[in-house]
Order: C-alpha cells, then sequence, then structure tokens
C-alpha cells in the first residue's frame, strides 16, 4: 500500500502527516479522509486551483494531466513543474512525498 508523506503545511497539518492510500483513489481524498483539509471550491470537478499541490517525490509515476487540468493549473499560485490538483492526480504503486501551497487562489477560504 502506497504511502503519501505530507510536508508540514502551518494551517493544514502542522506537523506533515504519513498517509496510507489505495492505489487509484485521489490525492485529495486521502488527504480529507485523514483530516488534512485541503480547499476543495469546486468540489472536485476540476473548475478551480484551490487544491493545488506539489508532488516532490513520485511526480513522474502520476498519470499524466489532461488539458483541462493542464488550463487550471495555469491559473494557481505558485505552479512549478510538478504541480498537480490534488482532486485529479490518483495515488500510484509508489511513495509520494506532497508539498501543500501556503497560499491558494481564494483570498478567503470557505472553511
Amino acid at each position: 500500500m502506497p504511502q503519501l508523506v505530507f510536508l508540514p503545511h502551518q494551517e493544514l497539518c502542522p506537523d506533515g502527516a504519513v498517509l496510507e492510500a489505495e492505489v487509484g483513489e485521489t490525492i485529495l481524498n486521502v488527504a480529507l479522509r485523514n483530516g488534512i483539509h485541503i480547499e476543495h471550491a469546486c468540489e472536485k470537478s476540476c473548475a478551480c486551483t484551490t487544491c493545488h499541490i506539489i508532488v516532490r517525490e513520485g511526480f513522474d509515476q502520476l498519470e499524466e494531466s489532461d488539458e483541462l487540468e493542464d488550463d487550471m493549473l495555469d491559473k494557481a499560485w505558485g505552479l512549478e513543474p510538478e504541480s498537480r490538483l490534488s482532486c485529479q492526480a490518483k495515488v500510484v504503486d509508489c511513495d509520494m512525498i506532497i508539498d501543500i501551497p501556503k497560499y491558494t487562489v481564494n483570498m478567503v477560504s470557505e472553511g
């Protein structure tokens, strides 16, 4: 079973976290199930960038992003070459290190 290592994030997981994941589930669902409340203003429909993450390790193992996700990522704050939308990136059979950016394009969080 792959492990997702979430690096510390000041608000969402100050101590970081190591989570067990099922192959094929989205990174966002793994985080939410384990109490890491990554914002997802569009309710996981790939219509915003609030669930933007950076996959520090394991990025090359992920399925490639599609055109819609790429178009949305172009609008993300702090975009990096290893950026993905956590509602679209599905866990593969390898461990990953995930970094949640400090900011999103939303000035005010829904939560």
